[in-house]
């Protein structure tokens, strides 16, 4: 199983491919991603790296977490699967509340209209209406 690194505190403007080799060093079957800001196209400060083997990746982590690339301080640690985020699942339309992956509903909590009255103010589908009939009702001179 692979292990899936975070690495963190990235230049804006680094060299993906120098990142790569160095990473290359350390050992065989890592392959990094920087994630990428989609209006800019420039990296968002980290990116995540997989790594094949266990004692690669602690030697990654070993090796590059507080260690300076680029100018900046690296952050390397072990990253959580989203499947185990509870927060991402909350995100996502809630996993937890019984419905199958991928058919996220929405809540249907809506009052489109309540069948009590509303003493204070006229319904807002209406109130236009209402206040130009009070405006004509107001110039009328007939007497009643």
């Amino acid at each position: 199983m692979s292990v899936r690194l975070y690495i963190g505190n990235l230049p804006q403007d680094f060299d993906s491919k120098a990142l790569e080799s160095q990473l290359a060093n350390v050992g065989e079957g890592i392959r990094f991603k920087a994630v990428l800001d989609r209006e800019t196209g420039s990296c968002r400060g980290f990116g995540f790296a997989n790594v094949n083997d266990e004692k690669v990746a602690d030697a990654v982590i070993e090796q590059f977490n507080g260690k300076e690339f680029g100018g900046q301080t690296l952050r390397v640690e072990r990253s959580e699967r989203r499947d185990s985020n509870a927060g991402a699942a909350g995100r996502r339309g809630g996993r937890d509340q019984g419905h199958p992956p991928g058919s996220a509903r929405k809540a249907v909590n809506k009052v489109v209209h309540s069948d009590a009255k509303a003493e204070e103010a006229p319904d807002p589908r209406w109130a236009g209406e209402l206040s130009k009939l009070k405006d004509l009702l107001a110039n009328q001179k007939a007497a009643v």
